[in-house]
């Protein structure tokens, strides 16, 4: 009567039943398994320290870092096959999840039903709520048809600029951001002032985020190129002239060239205002021997507004001569003027000297045949960490854009090899961020001047960023100076920029959850070159996905709509870029020209994508920060005070 299958399931054969049967078991077994594992890791801790909005969260967090020590794909794909759950959306909810899978196969089996203890259980529902509360607690509110909140960096001219704040404000900021590694206490209270009057007159609320400077280790000053200024006209695609360079030829330096107009400003003598004219040619031979001409189109008492029709490369002291009226032949010299901003252009290969201090850097020294007498040479801004790196060690500069290995540890510097560069060499200058992914620094978080900037931030802001975030201990002391600063409790944010910071970021999240509010930025800049670039966008997921086991909420930062901030037109990558920062609470716009349009735009984009994506699922694969996680430090990380 039932033809190829049984009475009980007349699709499947009685080996195929069997089979289905037995697979169901081994999940059961295997799940099973996994769900007291997961509980054990937990089962003792003491969570009285977290804060007790937190609490629950934190034993998420624990639950889930249980769950992602081993590769669990194989059992991904083996409830997949079966139509159920693959786990992958089971961050915000680690046990609910375990509990629906088992739940479904048991009624399978024909099974009871077992759930797991009531408080040790987050539902579905709970897990989004938590993360939801926490959000709101650092980034306020849900703007209105947007979950996705938008963060801006101030740039200096916000302290001036009221229109600048209020465009920004009606165009979609949610947060305004305050990096006080740039301008002064005054400007930042006037960029305060403008967004407080904006909000009354718009009638929407936004958050005030105070950056701490932190530790920024950059390069030192380098001793100024060759005082030589090059002068050229605009030139067509096929070298025509088609407008003169203009020159402002003063004996006041301090005197701008009529609206503004001249590229260029030499100073000269007073004297020669006394003869120079409309329509007289300034003549003189260049740096390179070059007969050039200067027009005088416009003279007056403060100068002479000149025209040059060939490019030319002046220096101080230039001799200049000018035939007058009267066939008198003038002579004047072109004054002192800085050289150009130094430099070190560096290839592979090639040694560089890093200095302990700020003496100022020299390029290598090469005798008349190109042999080289002495290496380049360049400071630094935290020369105390330098004795904390070893032979072998990497280093990387701008962002990494020049590489180098450290070759010899010496008393006063390090003689480091370069590794990489661009094809021709690079140019490495002055301020320029250093990196050693691979050494322990030693250096706190906080510095003397974070440290005076917190009395300001902890009166004014709604959420402190702690730059360079990399131990426990870093956490627990920015918590020490904030209670002590003032009784308000602004939310902390935890930058993850460097290899470290990335290593202990579920034991500093533990520390932040003893806060009221806190959350996590992932600093993509710096994160990339401690990382390396081909690492990052691994590493941003593994951020992304212990946040939301946390329930704490993300901060998608660095580089966001750069090219559109800065020069009005995105690259397609970066509106790609702007679209995954969907998966985050918040998404971060650095400063630039155009930054009002960016923050329209970047808008839009997140208007848009929430209606096709929320989060995203995860393979279980081993996750780096689980897989050697040290259960009894993290315990303890939850149970101490700050």
């Amino acid at each position: 009567m039932f033809e190829g299958g049984t009475m009980g399931n007349p699709g499947k054969s009685g080996n195929e039943e069997y089979s289905s049967r037995s697979e169901i078991q081994e999940l059961i077994a295997e799940l099973d398994a996994l769900h007291k594992a997961i509980v054990t890791h937990v089962a003792g801790v003491d969570f009285d320290a977290i804060h007790e909005d937190f609490r629950q969260s934190a034993r998420n967090l624990m639950h889930y870092l249980a769950l992602r020590q081993c590769d669990r794909r194989s059992l991904q794909m083996r409830l997949a096959s079966l139509g159920l759950s693959s786990l992958g959306r089971a961050e915000a909810h680690v046990l609910a999840t375990l509990d629906a899978v088992l739940s479904v196969l048991r009624r399978l089996r024909d099974e009871k039903v077992a759930l797991a203890p009531r408080e040790a259980r987050i539902s579905f529902v709970r897990g989004q709520a938590l993360l939801h509360k926490h959000t709101e607690a650092v980034l306020g509110p849900e703007p209105c048809g947007r979950k996705v909140r938008v963060m801006v960096t101030m740039p200096t001219e916000a302290a001036d600029n009221y229109s600048l704040v209020y465009k920004l404000l009606a165009a979609g900021m949610d947060c305004m951001r305050i990096n006080c590694a740039h301008d002064d206490s005054e400007q930042w209270l006037q960029m305060i002032r403008h967004l407080r009057r904006a909000e009354k007159e718009i009638g929407r609320s936004c958050r005030i985020a105070m950056d701490m400077a932190g530790p920024k280790f950059r390069t030192g000053p380098i001793e100024p190129g060759p005082a030589v200024m090059k002068i050229r006209p605009v030139r067509d695609e096929f070298g025509m002239v088609v407008e003169p360079a203009h020159v402002w030829l003063t004996a006041e330096p301090d005197v701008p060239s009529p609206a503004g107009f001249a590229e260029t400003t030499l100073s000269l003598p007073c004297s020669a205002l006394s003869f120079l004219e409309n329509g007289d040619k300034v003549r003189f031979f260049d740096a390179r021997n070059a007969r050039r001409v200067l027009d005088i189109v416009d003279a007056g008492p403060h100068g002479c507004m000149a025209e040059l029709s060939k490019t030319a490369y002046i220096i101080p002291g230039q001799l200049m001569r000018c035939e007058g009226r009267d066939g008198t032949e003038h002579e004047f010299t072109i004054g002192e003027f800085p050289g150009a901003t130094g430099c070190l252009r560096l290839c592979e290969g090639d040694e560089l000297v890093l200095m302990k201090g700020c003496l100022p850097g020299k390029p290598a020294q090469h005798d008349e045949e190109g042999r080289l007498l002495a290496p380049a040479m360049i400071g630094c801004t935290l020369p105390e960490a330098l004795d904390n790196v070893r032979a072998g060690e990497p280093v990387w500069f701008d962002d990494g854009k020049i590489g180098g290995v450290v070759e010899e540890c010496r008393e006063e510097s390090l003689l480091l090899r370069i590794t990489q560069t661009a094809m021709g060499g690079s140019k490495l200058r002055a301020d320029k961020g250093v990196n050693f992914p691979q050494s322990d620094l030693g250096l706190e978080a906080l510095t003397p001047k974070d440290l005076e900037d917190l009395e300001l931030a902890a009166h004014y802001a709604d959420i402190v960023e702690l730059s360079f975030a990399n131990s426990v201990a870093d956490v627990m002391q920015l918590q020490r100076h904030l209670m002590k600063a003032d009784r308000r409790q602004p939310a902390i944010v935890l930058k993850i920029e460097t290899r470290k910071g990335f290593d202990n970021l579920p034991g500093m999240l533990l520390a932040a959850m003893r806060w009221p509010a806190c959350g996590v930025m992932i600093a993509r800049g710096d994160l990339a070159v401690e990382c390396g670039f081909e690492r990052m966008a691994e590493a941003q997921e593994e951020i992304l996905w212990i946040c939301e086991a946390a329930h704490v909420p993300v901060i998608w930062a660095t580089q966001v709509l750069e090219t559109l901030a800065k020069k009005g037109m995105p690259s397609r990558a970066e509106i790609t870029d702007a679209a995954m920062g969907d998966r985050a609470e918040c998404v971060m716009l650095n400063k630039g020209p155009h930054i009002v349009h960016a923050v329209e735009v970047l808008d839009d984009i997140l208007r848009r994508m929430q209606a096709h994506q929320s989060k995203k699922c995860a393979m279980l694969r081993e996750l780096h920060l689980a897989h050697n996680v040290d259960f009894d430090a993290l315990s303890r990380h939850a149970s101490e005070h700050p």
